[in-house]
């Protein structure tokens, strides 16, 4: 089973937990979301990650069209265009803004207790890719990880993912109000 798929069954985009994350992280953010085409929006906008067989190499980016094309199909182009932009990197290597649902999702992140988090994500194996993709130093001849930038790496998965949810609080909370993206790389830069 590829790791996309065992992140949505049992991992950290979990298809019956992350989503109540992200509505939480939306009614802290925004108020409580009361349009169900969020609801909507909470519950697919990460299934795309089902068959991909890495989470945020060039397979797992595109995880955001299945839902975006979904909530098209149901509720138009802006609704699509507001899942398909909950992720920062695409967004950006669309040259299009991120969506609120991004805000939320990344505030999820930082909801989502260690606890609960961890296992997970050790269970499926995401927690490898996630580590290295942080991680600041030169790989084995490589550019340092796509989320080198955020300096979150530490080499104990606790410390790791104090630092992730540090790192996304402090983002969600500096973008809710939509200013300008300058945290996240560019594609380029990014890897």
């Amino acid at each position: 089973m590829k790791i996309g798929t065992r992140s949505v069954l049992y991992g950290a985009h979990c298809f019956f937990l992350h989503p109540w994350f992200v509505a939480w992280a939306w009614w802290q953010l925004y108020g409580f979301p009361w349009d169900p085409r969020l609801w909507v929006a909470f519950f697919v906008h990460d299934l795309g990650y089902v068959g991909k067989p890495n989470m945020d190499g060039p397979e797992g980016e595109t995880h955001v069209e299945f839902g975006a094309r979904v909530m098209e199909v149901l509720f138009g182009r802006a609704w699509g265009e507001f899942c398909r932009y909950h992720s920062r990197f695409y967004a950006k290597r669309d040259g299009h803004h991120f969506s609120r649902l991004c805000v939320a999702d990344k505030l999820a992140i930082a909801l989502t207790p260690a606890w609960l988090y961890l296992p997970m994500v050790r269970a499926t194996g995401e927690i490898s890719e996630y580590m290295r993709l942080a991680d600041t130093r030169n790989l084995v001849g490589g550019p340092a990880g796509k989320y080198a930038g955020m300096n979150v790496h530490a080499d104990a998965e606790g410390q790791w993912y104090a630092n992730v949810r540090d790192y996304v609080r402090r983002w969600a909370y500096e973008h809710r109000d939509g200013r300008d993206d300058t945290w996240t790389p560019t594609p380029e830069v990014a890897g």
